[in-house]
């Protein structure tokens, strides 16, 4: 089902409402939805490389609102709508998410940050984030910043390298989005060593 839910999506990258439809899969993929926006933003750059940059932003803007939406849904509903993201949603499990609360706790921008550059998935950390009540401003600024920084790479990769940056985008950006997050991480954790 994912797999044919997939290539509707990646059809509508080619049609003419593919703007709009990608705007709200990216809202929707950072609240609810398992399929990121990434398979629609990719295809319309290489289609389309001179507007590539205007493509991010509004993949930016609807992952973020679809991020405050996701905090919202955790904040305000998550005792009634908890059984169908454990149930129905990829990604979520009672484990992972009893243990969101010390990461925040720990990491608070960083661990939004990190969720919103890789592949790790968004939705979960939205709404957690939601349940929890980490601070508002925190989260909407982490989210803007590590959003923006995946979309706008993907894009400019794009518009400046064409159809080989899709291939090395499509096989290799998780990991190196991952490594940079890491390598992000490890620096603040050894600056806040030096510190004390």
């Amino acid at each position: 089902m994912l797999r044919r839910l997939y290539d509707w999506i990646l059809d509508l990258s080619k049609r003419p409402i593919a703007l709009p439809a990608m705007t709200l899969l990216s809202l929707a993929e950072s609240s609810f939805f398992p399929i990121p926006p990434d398979v629609m933003l990719i295809p319309m750059c290489v289609a389309n490389r001179a507007r590539a940059l205007v493509y991010a932003f509004w993949c930016s803007f609807g992952s973020v609102v679809g991020g405050v939406i996701g905090y919202a849904i955790g904040y305000f509903l998550w005792d009634d709508v908890s059984g169908f993201f454990f149930d129905l949603i990829p990604g979520f499990d009672q484990e992972l998410f009893d243990s969101m609360q010390g990461y925040y706790e720990e990491w608070n921008f960083w661990i939004v940050f990190a969720a919103g550059f890789t592949v790790i998935p968004y939705k979960i950390f939205t709404i957690s984030g939601g349940v929890f009540a980490v601070g508002f401003p925190m989260f909407v600024v982490a989210s803007a910043l590590s959003r923006s920084a995946r979309f706008f790479l993907e894009a400019y990769l794009i518009k400046r390298y064409g159809e080989k940056a899709q291939v090395w985008i499509e096989e290799r950006f998780n990991l190196v989005a991952t490594v940079l997050v890491a390598v992000l991480i490890l620096a603040v954790v050894g600056l806040s060593m030096l510190k004390h």
